[in-house]
């Protein structure tokens, strides 16, 4: 076993660069958006789209590891994003659409791909704690995009500012060479990759019921969490009464409450909760944090607004780790990165499906705070059926 930090640092660093890449071309919207003439709708679209093609990649991502390794197939995940953001540098919505494509296809296998190489180096008792450090990089590249990108643009041009982070996440695939003889000694030139591979991962979590409650749980979560940072800002802006510059600032700090509770709840699942208490534990705290977003309102006190935001995105943003460390945990010998691929599709869905349902709400009453309401539901279905997984069977039948 390779134990030591070395996969946890490689993959950290390609998973925040992703992250970067596929968050570049929104930071820099309202840029693009003047520059094109084109509605801002078509942020959502952009996102929509990326998600969409990383649901397919994460889908091929264990039969794709298995034959090239999950190194090389990170190597291409980074390549595929730059050459997406290449395109998305080309003035014209149809390259855009294209670029947006090989972002997502670039973006989806590398959580399997890390997920394998961490399942194989990392001690049982570790494993909660180091997949909640290496899922960071998701909130990592978020605020590298925040910090990097908008300082690009005041000395140089959107198009230039993609290319150079398509120029950076090169440089990431490039410097993953030195460690991919060693890391990929166990992948198979022999392995199959076919379209039936898309069906395979699905099989495979559907075959078992920890790994279907994990793929159920993950696909609720991602949908309160993708709807609290896709709509902060707005919810803030439009029903608080706060500055963008405040509004954003608000939105930094509930990732890095994101970002603090990964490690904090990979800990505790690893030390004394185990993974399936913990996430039960994130359910409830996400029903709460959605349910006092609702109430916020002009005159709560800012400490009060921020205080409360970073507890529901410590929950809402950091549940990522502990529930692929449990899908690793539970999967069939060798076929981490095949069941992370599965329930990851269930994730990326919940990721398209939640902005939208949040959205509509939020349009149909008149206000956000319908919105929140709606999360604090599906927290508690979640909960719920973490809740009835855990019971004994004889009490379920």
């Amino acid at each position: 076993m390779l134990n030591n930090g070395w996969p946890l640092l490689l993959t950290l660093m390609i998973q925040a660069m992703v992250a970067m890449a596929l968050l570049t071309l929104p930071v820099m919207a309202p840029v693009v958006v003047e520059a094109m003439k084109v509605s801002p709708a078509l942020v959502g679209l952009y996102v929509s789209v990326t998600y969409a093609g990383a649901m397919v990649s994460a889908l091929m991502g264990g039969a794709i590891v298995a034959r090239l390794g999950a190194i090389r197939v990170s190597q291409w995940g980074l390549l595929l994003c730059s050459v997406g953001l290449l395109l998305c540098a080309v003035p014209w919505l149809p390259a855009m659409g294209l670029g947006a494509v090989l972002i997502g296809l670039g973006y989806g296998p590398i959580t399997p791909a890390s997920s394998h190489l961490l399942a194989r180096t990392t001690p049982a008792h570790q494993m909660s704690l180091v997949f909640s450090i290496k899922q960071t990089g998701v909130p990592l590249g978020s605020m590298l995009a925040g910090a990097i990108v908008p300082p690009l643009l005041l000395v140089s041009s959107w198009q230039a500012s993609l290319m150079a982070v398509a120029l950076v996440c090169m440089l990431c695939a490039w410097g993953a060479q030195v460690l991919r003889t060693r890391l990929d000694s166990d992948r198979r030139a022999d392995a199959l990759v076919q379209w039936g591979s898309l069906v395979q991962p699905i099989r495979l979590v559907l075959a078992h019921r920890a790994l279907y409650t994990m793929a159920s749980c993950s696909f609720m979560f991602s949908m309160v969490q993708l709807s609290l940072t896709t709509y902060l800002v707005t919810f803030l802006h439009d029903d608080l009464s706060y500055g963008l510059v405040a509004a954003g600032l608000a939105l930094s700090a509930t990732q890095m409450g994101g970002m603090g509770g990964r490690i904090v709840w990979g800990y505790m699942a690893d030390r004394w909760l185990g993974a399936r208490r913990m996430l039960l534990l994130l359910a409830s705290m996400m029903a709460l944090g959605a349910l006092a977003s609702a109430f916020l309102s002009a005159d709560t006190p800012k400490a009060m607004v921020v205080a409360i935001l970073v507890a529901f995105g410590a929950s809402a943003i950091g549940w990522n780790g502990v529930y692929l460390a449990e899908v690793a945990r539970r999967a069939p010998e060798g076929k981490a990165s095949m069941a992370t691929g599965g329930t990851l599709a269930f994730t990326f869905l919940g990721v398209v499906v939640g902005p939208p349902v949040f959205g509509a709400l939020s349009g149909w009453f008149g206000s956000y705070r319908a919105g929140f309401v709606g999360l604090m539901v599906v927290a508690c279905v979640s909960g719920v059926v973490l809740f009835w997984s855990q019971r004994p069977a004889r009490l379920r039948a």
